[in-house]
């Protein structure tokens, strides 16, 4: 079980995103790769979270990312799993194939093996979704995330969710 200040800090940023959903009556769902599903679970460790939280999708293989996701394997192949283009088609893919008005997507390469020259172990892709009526606004960004694999795991967590806050 996570302690510490990294868990004080990440139970006050689900805190603040559980007030601000059910405040505006919005339901978040969430695409994770690298995160492995922590997301969601820091998500459901807040009681009540069954009110602003639908659920989630944990893609670690490229066809469950096409296959659940709707990620085109063009996209896949061309880009990369870690990529701007693959994030935002899982986060566009989650409100779309499993509902609510927000969604997070991680996608990143923890290590510590996997990483190259190009897209180092660290680099994490993020996208945010957000349902405006018929249309989806979608903002993404990387980051390099210093660290051991579960360090970045951990931050990932909490970007992704500093992002949510941000949307």
């Amino acid at each position: 079980m996570q302690q510490g200040p990294a868990a004080d800090a990440t139970e006050q940023l689900v805190a603040e995103l559980a007030a601000r959903l059910t405040e505006r009556g919005q339901r978040l769902v969430t695409a994770e790769s690298c995160t492995g599903g922590w997301v969601a679970k820091v998500c459901t460790d807040r009681p009540g979270s069954s009110a602003w939280f639908l659920g989630g999708v944990v893609v670690y293989d490229n066809e469950l990312k096409a296959r659940l996701l709707g990620v085109a394997p063009a996209t896949l192949a061309s880009d990369g799993a870690v990529s701007e283009a693959v994030v935002t088609q899982m986060a566009i893919g989650a409100l779309h194939r499993l509902g609510g008005e927000l969604s997070v997507a991680v996608s990143g390469i923890a290590g510590p093996d996997g990483g190259t020259a190009e897209k180092p172990v660290g680099t994490v892709w993020f996208a945010w979704a957000v349902r405006a009526g018929p249309d989806i606004e979608v903002r993404a960004k990387q980051e390099r995330l210093p660290g051991g694999r579960d360090a970045v795991r951990r931050l990932a967590v909490q970007r992704a969710l500093e992002g949510l806050l941000g949307a």
